[in-house]
């Protein structure tokens, strides 16, 4: 959508782009502000076809980036990011979320995320979990020495951090395992949720049952984060392919977080489909670039975050079938395996 003088102003997608653009023009009583004053300024609209919803999410999150317009709130602000913080003093350790990274200090905190979720989102999912852990002390760092109950002891969501004592050391305890599962190294906390979840249903304490099911959509939701970065940070070489009709496939070759190559291939003519596997070894040869340092989780940029949770959900649906590539199939003594795997994968017909 573009303004009087030319200029951008949003950048939107839709499988039904009519349905989509008249939804702004009518029933205006029930848009927000933001959408009233959207409309106000729309003088022109410019419009791009792709093959597949994938590209199309693909190419918003580009335009958004690149262009940054004013009516798009997300993936134009990669400080915008949400981060969980875990902060000690005096061997107290407190998680808070920040959207700013600081090196400053002594002690320097230790970061998990980005997450692409809002702020208030990943907020409430750490808050649910300290509270059904019941690791949510309230008590101000400068209040540590005086050893005196904080409001959530009261309320039944502190255990007495803010007591010291045996308190002390089971909070830390299972402060270690929230951070475990933050890191993707322990489940424990998980798993225990799930087994207090199925008790409490059996013995028809749903209220209870209720709350620990929260708990765990909540810890799912940090976890799905690890997911995405852990597999963006892998650096894989991907071959992508998805159907467009009976007889079209559109192939895709995707590093990182990016689509390297893509093209649409006929399958009426079965020399089409027998050519197949050597024109996308060849391709693979030409577009894949082995990488002689391996990269780690911490090397996914804050810019990447939103490009990669599109590939990594497009990956995981059932519209595409995908094969990574090996590192070894790149060299000449793995070309061999690398052709017998994609025949396999090719077999179209």
């Amino acid at each position: 959508m573009k303004d009087a003088q030319g200029g951008i102003i949003y950048v939107g997608k839709s499988k039904s782009l009519k349905k989509r653009v008249q939804s702004y023009f009518y029933n205006n009583k029930s848009h927000s502000p933001k959408i009233k004053k959207l409309v106000q300024h729309v003088k022109d609209l410019e419009h791009i076809v792709t093959d597949t919803e994938f590209e199309a999410f693909m190419l918003e999150c580009k335009l958004i980036q690149d262009i940054k317009p004013m009516y798009n709130r997300k993936m134009k602000n990669p400080l915008g990011y949400t981060y969980i913080v875990l902060r000690q003093k005096d061997g107290f350790r407190r998680l808070e979320i920040t959207s700013a990274l600081e090196e400053n200090g002594t002690d320097k905190p230790i970061y998990f995320g980005p997450y692409t979720a809002g702020r208030n989102t990943v907020e409430n999912a750490v808050q649910r979990i300290q509270e059904c852990c019941r690791i949510a002390c309230s008590i101000p760092f400068t209040a540590l020495a005086a050893n005196t109950p904080c409001l959530n002891h009261s309320l039944g969501l502190c255990l007495g951090r803010c007591l010291g004592g045996e308190a002390a050391q089971r909070y830390d305890s299972i402060m270690d395992r929230f951070i475990g599962l933050l890191k993707g190294t322990d489940r424990s906390l998980c798993e225990e949720m799930e087994r207090s979840m199925l008790e409490a249903a059996e013995q028809f304490d749903f209220e209870s049952a209720a709350k620990y099911r929260d708990c765990i959509e909540a810890a799912n939701l940090l976890l799905n984060k690890k997911q995405v970065i852990e597999f963006t940070a892998g650096n894989h070489s991907i071959v992508v392919y998805e159907y467009l009709d009976r007889d079209t496939i559109k192939l895709f070759l995707i590093k990182r977080n990016e689509v390297l190559y893509s093209e649409k291939y006929g399958l009426a003519l079965n020399s089409e489909i027998e050519a197949l596997p050597a024109r996308a070894k060849d391709l693979i040869l030409s577009y894949f670039h082995r990488e002689k340092n391996g990269q780690n989780v911490a090397d996914v940029a804050r810019d990447e975050i939103d490009a990669a949770q599109i590939i990594y959900s497009y990956l995981q649906s059932s519209a595409c079938h995908h094969l990574l590539i090996p590192e070894k199939w790149m060299e000449a003594k793995g070309h061999h395996e690398m052709e017998g795997a994609l025949r396999e994968f090719l077999s179209l017909g």
